[in-house]
């Protein structure tokens, strides 16, 4: 029978012999696994410090594209980083920053760089790769999504929830509620200021949107719209009657919900 172990406030102890594989026992002597624990710091690696098979390119060409993740994928388009930021680092800010769906909406790249605050080459570069993806794969027209409620624009943009800073979005519709264009309109604390009415309504006059969708995410998880929230939508909405395109809603998104700004829409 195996001696019982006794520990001090201090003692951490890892991977005993009779402990489960990767236990961790802290000092209050509770068990902590692999599958319980929450949080698990990283220590990651520069590019030059990747085994040879672990570096991107070299991956692409041993295992294939479908091997890497969006952030490899960037990495390689990316190639280097800059003075002050590996590409490793540099390709999964972008991806964690600003999204997935954003990354391949946006057509500007000086509009990218000032949001991710990198060089606007590599914005170029991004944008570039998303304008080859976006003319090789034709949508037909049973292809463009519809968005019939709040749940379906939550489910469509779950590259929000997580988001660490707030941005607002905008799902550009066509006569039949089909998104035909989604994109990145600002990114930072929503006020009046910054959004204006010419930057929500530019793309839906590029695209011949005939309704707007708008939604943003609260960092805090607080889904609970603001009174600023409220006073910019209702501004958006008589903005859009002018126009003849209607905002059909605005949502806000957190990483456990969503909840729709409670305004006149009509």
């Amino acid at each position: 029978m195996p001696t019982p172990y006794t520990f001090s406030d201090t003692d951490i102890v890892f991977n005993t012999d009779t402990s489960p594989a990767g236990a961790i026992y802290t000092r209050n002597t509770t068990l902590v696994t692999p599958d319980t624990a929450t949080k698990v710091r990283e220590y990651p690696l520069k590019l030059r410090d990747l085994p040879q098979e672990d570096k991107p390119r070299e991956k692409l060409v041993d295992q294939g594209v479908g091997a890497l993740s969006l952030q490899e994928l960037i990495a390689v388009v990316l190639q280097i980083g800059t003075k002050s930021e590996d590409v490793l680092s540099i390709s999964k800010r972008v991806v964690r920053e600003y999204g997935h769906s954003a990354l391949v909406s946006q057509l500007d790249p000086k509009i990218m760089a000032e949001h991710l605050g990198i060089p606007v080459g590599k914005a170029c570069q991004i944008v570039a790769c998303s304008e080859i993806g976006r003319r090789l794969y034709k949508k037909n027209e049973f292809g463009l999504q519809v968005m019939r409620n709040a749940q379906d624009v939550y489910t469509y943009l779950k590259d929000m929830h997580s988001l660490p800073k707030e941005q607002l979005r905008g799902i550009y519709l066509d006569t039949h509620n089909r998104i035909i264009h989604d994109e990145v309109i600002s990114i930072g604390t929503l006020n009046s200021n910054i959004v204006h009415p010419r930057e929500v309504f530019r793309p839906a006059l590029e695209y011949g949107a005939a309704a707007i969708i708008l939604a943003h995410n609260h960092p805090s998880s607080v889904s609970t719209p603001s009174e600023s929230d409220k006073v910019i939508t209702l501004q958006l909405i008589d903005a859009g009657k002018i126009l003849g395109i209607r905002i059909l809603d605005h949502i806000v998104i957190t990483k456990s919900g969503f909840e729709s700004v409670e305004v006149s829409y009509e």
